[in-house]
């Protein structure tokens, strides 16, 4: 069996921010802790965002991930809310940083598709997923089954690397497709 693997997903807010902490251990995955960041709004934005990081970097001492999978950004009609989230962002990368881990950046829709939803899937319809898929006995918030997403995105992408670095794929060489000039199959010409 493997050394076990943890990451920490991060679902990013200025007034909400969800975390995930999902560990792999040989093909079983499990839910460690998951929750969400409460950030007062009627502090001023810098307030909020100094909570959220020291938040996040409680999280990285407890659990002591090996990395940490953040949702990327997604298009806003609202570009002050999309500057806010971006502030959130920053912080959960700086975080990260000051830990010391590796961090993974992943699109919603990648996030989504990864665990097994369609990439306009609602929050609702991810949060299902997330339960099933972690074997989870209560309903999950959205935020922090958004933070679970990310981190399973990450695991689901870590698993496929390592497959195609221990069996690379192997191409045919060109006379293998007889009566196809070689600019069909991409061979040097």
């Amino acid at each position: 069996m493997s050394a076990p693997f943890r990451v920490l997903g991060i679902d990013p807010g200025s007034r909400v921010s969800g975390f995930g902490v999902v560990e792999e251990r040989g093909s079983r995955l499990q839910c460690l802790a998951h929750g969400v960041l409460r950030l007062p709004a009627e502090l001023p934005l810098e307030l909020r965002l100094a909570e959220l990081f020291q938040g996040l970097c409680q999280a990285l001492d407890r659990w002591e991930p090996e990395a940490v999978a953040v949702e990327g950004v997604f298009a806003f009609r609202n570009a002050r809310s999309a500057l806010v989230l971006g502030h959130a962002r920053g912080v959960a990368l700086l975080a990260a940083a000051r830990g010391g881990r590796p961090v993974y950046e992943y699109a919603p829709a990648v996030v989504k598709r990864s665990v097994g939803a369609s990439g306009a899937a609602s929050k609702d319809a991810v949060a299902r997923q997330i339960r099933a898929f972690l074997g989870l006995q209560r309903p999950v918030g959205a935020d922090a089954s958004d933070a679970l997403a990310v981190a399973l995105c990450h695991l689901h992408r870590t698993r496929v690397e390592a497959l195609l670095v221990e069996r690379p794929r192997r191409r045919r060489p060109p006379d293998a497709w007889p009566g196809l000039s070689p600019a069909v199959y991409g061979a040097p010409r």
